[in-house]
């Protein structure tokens, strides 16, 4: 009884946070305005313009974002059994960033025109030279993980994937204009911002496929955590199943840096927030936990990022370490005495 209302707790923080999001920003609009609108009210085409076009796509990506990058992070822990290991721990991350490096600093060198001055079809560019590197790696990976037998190589080799990946960045962005290099950093800052229209439609309808699927797994990931000793005399497939976490939490780190940006520490922190909370291991409770709580994080975060007082929006990536690190620190803190 007491999960279910952890569950409906998060469900009403995540549907408080989301109008909230769409309430405060740059531009105060008033609660009942706000509901005209959403009830197809457009008399006032600025305030129209800023919920559908801004803050309500923001939300809805900032919701699916954060699940994705927390069961990701979820999974990683899982198969690694790790604390510190996250979505960008195999160097998928680092894959997506080298394939946006390849496109945005080197096409106005070899093409002569920047893709930073191409508008949305740059940012297609940038979607898709993401997730053909984040899925170069994470077939590499997979490769890899068939020729070894250990979690520590296979996530050492992962680790210097990554160094590699942000070796070949460095050069190429040494080598390319100033004008490129900053695309590329402002990329690398992670934002809720850049997905609207038949895109975010899309995002959601992916992200709404494949963290159903990554739910399929919790039966081996529970088994996984009582070791592979263990597990193997259960009847688990160690290898397959251990590739199949991989993959799925591979696609769902791939998709949203694609839309995103590289988001950090979400993916890292946000499974020990749900197990402090729930206090269980059992991944059929912590799945769906860590979804919610991705999400709740994400909302919060893009809230602070475009709190009144900031031009623009602060980087996704600077908000989510300062607000949620000394959070997760801080029940962690609590669970350890508590334990003791």
């Amino acid at each position: 009884m007491k999960r279910v209302s952890l569950f409906v707790a998060l469900v009403v923080a995540i549907i408080v946070l989301m109008v909230v999001n769409l309430l405060i920003g740059s531009v105060k609009i008033p609660v009942a305005d706000v509901c005209r609108v959403l009830m197809g009210d457009d008399s006032n085409e600025i305030w129209t313009n800023i919920i559908f076009s801004s803050r309500l796509p923001q939300a809805l990506t900032a919701i699916v974002a954060g699940a994705g990058l927390a069961v990701s992070g979820l999974q990683m822990q899982t198969v690694f059994r790790n604390p510190l290991a996250g979505p960008s721990v195999l160097g998928i991350s680092n894959g997506s960033a080298l394939g946006v490096a390849f496109v945005v600093l080197l096409s106005g060198r070899i093409g002569g025109v920047a893709l930073s001055r191409l508008g949305y079809l740059g940012d297609a560019a940038m979607s898709v030279a993401a997730i053909v590197g984040a899925l170069a790696v994470l077939t590499l990976i997979l490769w890899i993980s068939q020729k070894v037998k250990g979690n520590v190589t296979l996530l050492i080799i992962g680790v210097m994937i990554g160094y590699l990946a942000n070796a070949v960045i460095g050069v190429l962005k040494f080598l390319s204009p100033e004008e490129d290099v900053k695309a590329f950093v402002v990329w690398g800052l992670g934002s809720f911002s850049r997905v609207s229209g038949d895109e975010m439609v899309l995002f959601i309808c992916l992200m709404c496929i494949l963290l159903p699927l990554a739910c399929l797994l919790v039966k081996p990931m529970n088994l996984m955590l009582l070791g592979d000793n263990y597990a193997a005399n259960l009847g688990l497939n160690i290898r397959r199943s251990r590739m199949l976490v991989i993959v799925s939490s591979g696609i769902l780190v791939a998709i949203v840096t694609a839309y995103c940006g590289p988001i950090m520490f979400i993916g890292l922190a946000v499974p020990h927030l749900a197990r402090a909370i729930f206090r269980t291991s059992d991944h059929r409770v912590l799945m769906p936990a860590t979804a919610l709580c991705g999400a709740v994080l994400a909302l919060f975060c893009n809230f602070v990022a475009r709190m009144p007082g900031f031009e623009g929006a602060l980087p996704v990536n600077s908000v989510t370490a300062l607000v949620g690190a000394p959070v997760i620190a801080s029940i962690l803190f609590r669970r350890r005495q508590s334990a003791e």
